[in-house]
């Protein structure tokens, strides 16, 4: 019984991108921010076990989920045509049924947790399970990807002081601009394919300006972060870091200004040192300060 299930794994591991861990990366890097600054530097080990964990189930199951949306779409897209789900080589049911094993499991793992938090991980699921819709209908469906993404925020807010100030809010409204910066890089490589059938993203609706675009929500993350410094009273390692990821940034607007495509490509996976530049940042600040 369990050798087809294990000639299979290549096959299931690749529907969820475990060979591709960028995505995960980009939901943890704000998650482990907001732990950070609930805990004042000093979260418990479990709960960092429990949110990194919880990260990369939820993102796999968003993966599985994504692709069965999208089925039907990714066999017209050169980057996605060779996809297991798209490809043939799993079929619809086993992609829902990975996604709803991954999405319990990670429920499980909220279980000792507080009320809140357990209700907002409803959300999250809805948020993440509807995403993939979005580009049917919504003209810039990678400001839903951020709540998405960033919905660790208000959740590890809600388990370490059993409530979500604004200060959670406004870190999840970075993470939406910041958000719909990395991804409109990553959609600019599809968009000849996208135009074709029909797929909504940022890249087609921003048009000619999707550089500006790019930049302008680039320029709204780091002022959030700014403005969340001065009030935190951040000291030197955060503004350190702040610069970096700054530096990366820039460095994302010289590969884009060109439209070229695997340089668009490249800028959205190098965004994975923009958040661990503002990560190191944070927590280098409670070190330092600790002293």
């Amino acid at each position: 019984m369990l050798a087809p299930l294990v000639a299979r794994l290549p096959l299931y591991l690749r529907l969820i991108r475990m060979d591709k861990p960028i995505g995960s990366l980009l939901l943890l890097w704000p998650t482990l921010n907001a732990l950070w600054i609930a805990s004042n530097g000093r979260p418990p080990l479990s709960l960092l076990v429990i949110f990194a964990l919880g990260t990369v189930l939820m993102r796999s199951a968003g993966c599985a989920i994504n692709d069965y949306a999208d089925r039907d779409f990714d066999r017209y897209v050169k980057r996605t045509e060779n996809r297991p789900l798209t490809s043939g080589t799993i079929r619809a049911w086993e992609a829902l049924a990975i996604a709803a094993g991954l999405s319990i499991v990670a429920f499980m793992l909220i279980l000792p947790l507080n009320g809140l938090t357990k209700a907002l991980s409803v959300a999250a699921l809805f948020v993440a399970g509807t995403y993939p819709f979005m580009k049917r209908f919504f003209a810039i469906p990678q400001a839903y990807l951020g709540i998405a993404f960033g919905f660790g925020i208000p959740m590890a807010f809600a388990a370490v002081e059993n409530r979500v100030p604004m200060l959670a809010w406004a870190m999840l409204a970075a993470n939406v601009f910041w958000a719909v910066a990395y991804d409109t890089e990553y959609a600019m490589v599809d968009r000849d394919d996208d135009l074709r059938i029909g797929i909504r993203t940022s890249a087609i609706t921003f048009g000619r300006f999707d550089v500006a675009a790019i930049v302008l929500c680039y320029a709204a993350t780091f002022g959030i972060y700014a403005v969340l410094g001065v009030l935190l009273a951040f000291g030197w390692p955060f503004w350190a870091g702040w610069a970096v990821a700054l530096g990366c940034a820039a460095y994302h607007y010289k590969l884009i200004r060109e439209r070229e495509r695997m340089a668009c490509f490249a800028a959205f996976r190098h965004n994975n040192w923009l958040g661990g530049a503002l990560f190191a940042g944070i927590a280098g600040h409670y070190v330092v300060s600790g002293f």
